[in-house]
């Protein structure tokens, strides 16, 4: 017995050592990687072990690996399909609660079992918004991204993703540019009765820039045949959601602070399977759905939309176990604010894992050559399922690996404060775990 343990020291810290040699060799010696903060974790999933940890106790801002906590929270909260809408009813009305439901008339989504309810009806249409707890922009967050796509406002009621789509088409064989009366079509998708202005001027480029605190937007003309721009909108709570529906449903919805003679259990319409939501949310990391999805996730548990009640609930109940308390403030990773160590995404891996199942998590989670490692890990098919994460400065990789000689390794990589780029940086971290998944 004695000799056997003496044996299974030495090859425990024979595997840390080749595996440091493969840190040194592929990644640490980078001039991109040299002088940045580099936590790494690679855990043994069927032997139940570390096998390499290198600040693994550390933390660093995860950027979008913290979706893989909001992918567990919804896969654990959600059941098999999203709650589209709340109601109860009487003689001549029907009263709506938002759930926070992202789906509803996004353009990736072409059955919409809301909007065919609210339809069907008859009666007057009212909603609320007070089971809505939270702001439109999360803590953190960068203010001034706010015309980008990737940081479209939360609210309780959703529409159209909380976008409008702009497009600009100039006719065939007609330049803007170089004749004179001739305007380019320019429509949005929705049509909007908001303010619409011109910059006067043409440039390459079409550009639609929005007011920070208004729904006021700035259109410059380009020379380009086609172009479309996504531009977030400004929910104003469940306002806009009110302003855009009606076209879409027929009828007005009106807007009640608070309801009377509410029923302790309300109706809910489902509108989409859980699963089409958490897949494109991994695999282009939309920052969006994650962000909905996590207050979908506290509206089922806690009856109400609060990021900060249901992450404490969360972290003192099924994540309690976690070997360090994260700090964690969204559901998407925008804010930097948010501090996980790599030990914290092996053990939330392992227990998806676990108590979900890989056959699941393998349709969910990016492969090589697919989503945001659509140029990674293509040597051979579905050998790595794992969540990218991406910010100035950061660049994060943590998911499941399966060896050559068909073992399970859970890892986290997670590179904070580089200076160089990001794409050499993902191409190192490539090369490390492909050294790894060779020699094991």
């Amino acid at each position: 017995m004695i000799q056997y343990s003496i044996l299974f020291v030495l090859a425990s810290c024979s595997t840390q050592r080749q595996i440091s040699k493969t840190a040194n060799k592929d990644l640490f010696t980078d001039s991109s990687v040299a002088h940045a903060h580099v936590g790494i974790s690679v855990f043994d999933a069927s032997a139940n072990k570390y096998l390499y940890n290198h600040n693994g106790e550390k933390y660093f801002v995860p950027a979008s690996n913290t979706k893989l906590f909001s992918c567990y929270a919804a896969l654990k909260y959600l059941g098999d399909s999203l709650p589209g809408i709340r109601y109860w009813e009487n003689d001549t009305a029907v009263y709506l609660t938002g759930t926070g439901d992202p789906s509803l008339l996004h353009s990736d989504y072409r059955k919409q079992p809301v909007i065919e309810f609210l339809q069907r009806t008859k009666k007057h249409l009212y909603i609320t918004d007070t089971n809505w707890k939270e702001e439109a922009l999360g803590a953190g967050w960068s203010w001034n991204d706010y015309n980008d796509t990737y940081m479209a406002e939360r609210s309780a009621l959703p529409v159209y993703g909380n976008m409008i789509h702009w497009v600009q088409e100039i006719a065939e064989g007609v330049s803007n540019e170089n004749q004179e009366g001739q305007t380019p079509s320019i429509y949005s998708i929705p049509e909007i009765n908001w303010k619409v202005r011109f910059a006067g001027i043409t440039r390459k480029a079409f550009f639609v820039q929005r007011d920070r605190a208004e729904n006021l937007f700035m259109i410059t003309e380009g020379t380009e045949k086609k172009k479309e721009q996504d531009v977030p909108f400004v929910t104003h709570g469940i306002q806009s959601a009110i302003e855009l529906l009606p076209d879409t449903i027929g009828k007005q919805i009106g807007y009640k602070e608070v309801f009377r003679k509410q029923p302790p259990v309300l109706n809910t319409i489902y509108s989409q399977p859980l699963d089409s939501l958490l897949q494109p949310m991994m695999y282009r990391s939309d920052n969006f759905f994650a962000e909905q999805t996590l207050l979908m996730v506290s509206q089922a548990k806690l009856g109400e939309m609060n990021d900060g009640r249901i992450i404490d609930t969360l972290l003192k109940t099924d994540l309690r176990e976690l070997p360090q308390k994260p700090r964690w403030v969204d559901g998407s990773g925008l804010s930097r604010y948010n501090l996980f160590t790599p030990n914290d995404f092996v053990m939330l891996l392992q227990k998806m894992k676990q108590e979900i199942g890989m056959k699941r998590l393998q349709g969910i989670l990016p492969t090589g050559g697919r989503g945001t490692l659509s140029n990674l890990y293509k040597q051979d098919s579905n050998y790595i399922f794992a969540k990218t994460g991406t910010l100035s400065g950061v660049v994060a990789l943590s998911g499941y690996l399966y060896t050559k000689k068909n073992k399970l390794l859970i890892f986290s990589v997670l590179v904070n404060n580089h200076t160089g780029s990001a794409g050499t940086i993902r191409k190192r971290v490539e090369a490390f775990l492909n050294g790894i998944r060779d020699r094991y």
